[in-house]
């Protein structure tokens, strides 16, 4: 399968991946414990169905650390006891979040409360603008039919 849209040969999808890319910065890296925001990002990569998002994210969590083992129990995180309280509250939050359209009222007041235990303001702020930003790539991606698998560690990081 060809991706339908190359971003590398399209003016207005480079303009907005710059943007996008920009707008991410505003979330300081150091905000949410090491490891969290990786979590996320591949579980709702993992759920929309985004392989570059999932191939890049997995190998940027390797690299900065994060075991195999959780990697691959992210998609079972519920089931798993190799995460913490928090990390579970922002896979929730996180999950929740990518399905809106499947859930009547969109993300819980159980799901917002239990990561607000975890999380102060400004984290909780950094996980809404992490959701929004990895749902807009995954979508981008799927639309676009890129393919994952050639993704080296740390070349977007």
């Amino acid at each position: 399968m060809d991706a339908r849209l190359d971003v590398t040969g399209s003016e207005i999808l480079q303009k907005f991946v710059k943007h996008m890319n920009a707008a991410a910065m505003a979330v300081p890296a150091a905000i949410l414990p090491a490891g969290t925001g990786n979590l996320m990002v591949i579980r709702a990569s993992q759920i929309n169905g985004c392989a570059v998002c999932v191939d890049m994210h997995t190998k940027d969590a390797a690299h900065a650390g994060e075991t195999p083992l959780r990697i691959n129990l992210v998609a079972a995180w519920r089931d798993a006891k190799v995460f913490t309280d928090a990390e579970r509250a922002a896979l929730e939050l996180a999950e929740q979040g990518t399905r809106i359209a499947d859930a009547a009222g969109g993300v819980s007041d159980e799901a917002w409360a239990n990561a607000a235990k975890h999380y102060d303001a400004e984290q909780l702020a950094a996980l809404v603008c992490i959701i929004a930003y990895i749902n807009a790539y995954n979508r981008l991606n799927v639309i676009c039919q890129n393919q994952g698998g050639d993704y080296q560690p740390g070349r977007w990081t």
